[in-house]
């Protein structure tokens, strides 16, 4: 967890995009113990799951702020796309696409649960969710990071084809702090 005495005056924002599927470099684990399944119904308890475990590290509060009704509609709408990582069955991390329209789809969250860092599974779960949005309709896969976020997610997305195309900084907003 981020600590207070260390927390950035300034969120900086990098925004970045695979506008060609040449672009894409993908990296995948082959390990049987992993499997990939959609989240065909939206559950909003192992949702809420996901979120918390995945984002609590890294300050991640939008989806805490939503009730459960406005969460099921996100999660029902046929935009959304959630994909569980699973590793010997136990859910290791998600990614979430939603599709802005003509070919726009965004990387919305992204991450893995903090015991399953450090072996290989981002790069994994992130060429799969890149690989997934081409396959069903993208023309542009986007995302954003910040510097509240892990020390190797830019690197990752880098390395995955992504490239900067804008940068946002403003003061920290209260809801990270």
């Amino acid at each position: 967890m981020v600590l207070a005495e260390t927390m950035p005056q300034t969120l900086i924002t990098t925004w970045l995009e695979i506008t060609d599927s040449s672009q894409i470099r993908p990296s995948f684990v082959q390990d049987q113990d992993i499997e990939i399944a959609r989240m065909e119904a939206p559950d909003i308890a192992f949702y809420r799951f996901l979120y918390q475990s995945v984002g609590e590290k890294w300050r991640w509060r939008d989806r805490l702020q939503l009730s459960s009704s406005e969460l099921r509609e996100i999660l029902s709408s046929d935009a959304t796309n959630v994909y569980v990582l699973y590793v010997s069955g136990a859910p290791a991390g998600y990614v979430e696409l939603f599709h802005h329209g003509e070919g726009n789809y965004e990387i919305a969250y992204f991450g893995l649960r903090e015991e399953y860092m450090g072996r290989g599974l981002g790069k994994h779960l992130l060429s799969f969710g890149i690989k997934q949005a081409w396959e069903i309709g993208a023309s542009r896969v986007f995302l954003h990071t910040c510097n509240l976020d892990g020390p190797h997610a830019l690197a990752n997305y880098q390395k995955r084809g992504f490239q900067v195309f804008r940068v946002d900084e403003e003061p920290m907003p209260d809801i990270y702090t």
